[in-house]
């Protein structure tokens, strides 16, 4: 047993009974107690955008802190509440015209969920199946644990979960089966929404897919009139090389999911966007038609505060050449490791870089995956591999040397633990 009281996320303490205190971040790095210095390769769980304490995030934290902590969000609202929800409508377009707070990235997506069947029930439409993508990965509530991949992540809750209708992942070459899978499933007419991760699916192996086939599965939905959700919790705010994944493809979802990045990764936040459309399926004198959702913090005045500061940031500072920088570099380094044989499915999408190491046992239980961790950290590395794919998302404000650190571990790691290596 730990000697700690605290249960850790995705942890097995009887293989590492000790968690690492962290005591202090600025930039990308991260520093224990003992004043060990470690580089954030993955934005402490793909959270944090522009660095540790940004200042300006920081500032406006401290003076929302100032005038009011907490207030109850149903029948109440407060200023930064409302900056934020105009100032992201205004960013992505008129077509996402209403936003929903939530807490984290789990529950946007059982907000967006929710919305779908609230709409087509408010409308008196029995549409009531949901489909999603092979090896997506949407959250740990019930909701999204259901439209997730099933497998290690959720087989001891299974009686808790519902069934959704599940197409194929569209691997390089075998894009046509999912959008044909995608075709049958919405025929006739009882699926009430689609749930992807645009471009990249993240806990699901960091599996990248094209733009087309993101655009071509919109215009599937738009044509059979199935809601089209966008789960952006992780691929949001640059981190695939524009402000949102969708923006490559040129489409616009019914409802978009935001979180992990919105406040910079300084507090936790989330937004469910959706269509006017949406929204007046709820609007009735009819009381039953209510939205009956809510967290206690929904809204939090103070998270909000730091997702203002945030989008300051965004506006007033050179974020889109620091992202495209840092997928310059990328590009750069993965191009030398193609034709090492250690390596496979060497892939990017935008900040992103991912790669799977050549062992003996593969996928998310790998052996190799604790013995390359331990490995990385004992190079001040914090990168926690995925089985035996290793994947970098840092910070915006890494630098091209940093970057190099992190390859030249990787490649130190592969001499360790890949495939022939002694």
């Amino acid at each position: 047993m730990t000697g700690s009281p605290v249960w850790h996320p995705f942890t097995q303490h009887a293989l590492q009974p000790a968690a690492i205190e962290i005591a202090r971040g600025e930039g990308a790095w991260l520093e224990t107690r003992e004043g060990t210095r470690l580089l954030d390769m993955i934005s402490s769980w793909w959270v944090v955008t522009h660095g540790h304490r940004h200042p300006r995030i920081v500032r406006a934290i401290k003076d929302q802190a100032d005038r009011l902590d907490q207030v109850i969000f149903a029948g109440f609202t407060h200023a930064p509440a409302e900056e934020l929800a105009r100032r992201l409508v205004a960013r992505l377009g008129p077509a996402l015209a209403h936003v929903f707070y939530s807490d984290s990235g789990s529950t946007s997506v059982e907000v967006a969920l929710k919305m779908a069947l609230g709409f087509w029930k408010n409308r008196g439409e029995r549409r009531t199946r949901i489909v999603a993508l092979e090896h997506a990965y949407h959250g740990d509530t019930i909701g999204t644990m259901s439209t997730g991949a099933r497998g290690v992540f959720n087989s001891a809750y299974e009686p808790m979960l519902f069934d959704v209708v599940r197409v194929p992942f569209p691997h390089e070459g075998r894009e046509d089966a999912t959008l044909d899978a995608l075709k049958a499933a919405c025929a006739d007419g009882s699926a009430a929404a689609l749930l992807v991760e645009p471009l990249l699916l993240g806990a699901g192996g960091m599996l990248t897919y094209a733009p087309r086939v993101l655009r071509e599965m919109r215009e599937i939905c738009a044509a059979s009139g199935t809601l089209f959700i966008a789960d952006e919790v992780m691929t949001g705010f640059g981190r695939t090389g524009t402000f949102l994944a969708c923006d490559q493809a040129g489409v616009t979802p019914d409802i978009l999911c935001l979180a992990k990045g919105i406040t910079g990764g300084s507090l936790p936040l989330a937004v469910t966007l959706c269509s006017a459309e949406i929204f007046d399926a709820h609007y009735s004198t009819d009381r039953s038609k209510t939205f009956f959702h809510s967290s206690s913090y929904t809204a939090n005045p103070i998270a909000c505060a730091a997702a203002v500061a945030n989008l300051d940031i965004w506006d007033e500072e050179p974020v889109a050449a620091r992202i495209a920088e840092i997928a310059r570099e990328h590009a750069l380094f993965l191009e030398g490791l193609r034709m090492d044989a250690r390596f496979s499915g060497i892939r990017q999408c935008g900040t992103i870089a991912a790669l799977d190491l050549c062992v003996a046992d593969e996928g998310y239980l790998a052996g190799v995956g604790p013995a390359l961790y331990e490995f990385f950290l004992s190079r001040g590395l914090l990168l926690r591999p995925l089985g035996n794919t290793i994947y970098l998302m840092p910070p915006f404000c890494v630098t091209k040397d940093e970057l190099g650190r992190a390859y030249e571990a990787i490649m130190d790691a592969a001499a360790t633990f890949g495939r022939g290596a002694r």
